[in-house]
């Protein structure tokens, strides 16, 4: 005799609530719910805290807004207002390298605490060295992720060099590394 196969879930599940239909159910179910949470080790996750709400950010480019006073003393920053749009969350800004490129300024081995960092070459040439990738040469419409933490530095420049960044989160450390 062959077993009759059940077509789907849903048409078993009426024959289930039938069988066990009269009897205490209730009980049962506290009972099990009672034993299950006795035997596990709660993993609950601790609630998120809320992000404030974003704003719209719009930056126009105005070569009054490119700024001698970021991380790279070779550099002018054009911040993009993202930071104080999402509260932190992340920063934007369009770097101007200021040639000629001197490698004893330049080039020094470093990394950032950061979760996520892309770059975009809008003008120009970079020539970058990333560890795990070697030395690279990214021109105008070239882009890159760095992973966290990545050792990299800027190897040379060309005098007209700028690109965008975008870091996650804003505020992040950066560490210099012995050559």
């Amino acid at each position: 005799m062959a077993k009759r196969k059940v077509a789907s879930r849903p048409a078993a599940q009426p024959a289930v609530r039938k069988k066990w239909s009269g009897h205490k159910t209730a009980a049962k179910s506290s009972a099990r719910k009672t034993i299950k949470s006795k035997g596990r080790v709660s993993k609950a996750k601790p609630a998120k805290k809320a992000r404030p709400k974003q704003t719209i950010a719009i930056s126009h480019h105005r070569e009054e807004d490119f700024k001698a006073d970021g991380l790279r003393p070779y550099a002018k920053y054009r911040d993009l207002g993202i930071k104080d749009a999402t509260h932190g969350l992340a920063q934007a800004h369009v770097i101007r390298l200021q040639g000629p490129c001197n490698p004893a300024e330049v080039s020094k081995l470093h990394y950032h605490d950061v979760e996520f960092q892309m770059v975009y070459v809008l003008k120009g040439w970079v020539k970058t060295y990333m560890e795990g990738q070697g030395e690279t040469l990214m021109k105008e419409g070239s882009a890159w992720t760095q992973p966290p933490r990545i050792k990299h530095l800027i190897m040379d420049y060309s005098d007209d060099a700028e690109l965008l960044e975008v870091i996650l989160p804003a505020d992040f450390k950066t560490v210099e590394l012995a050559s």
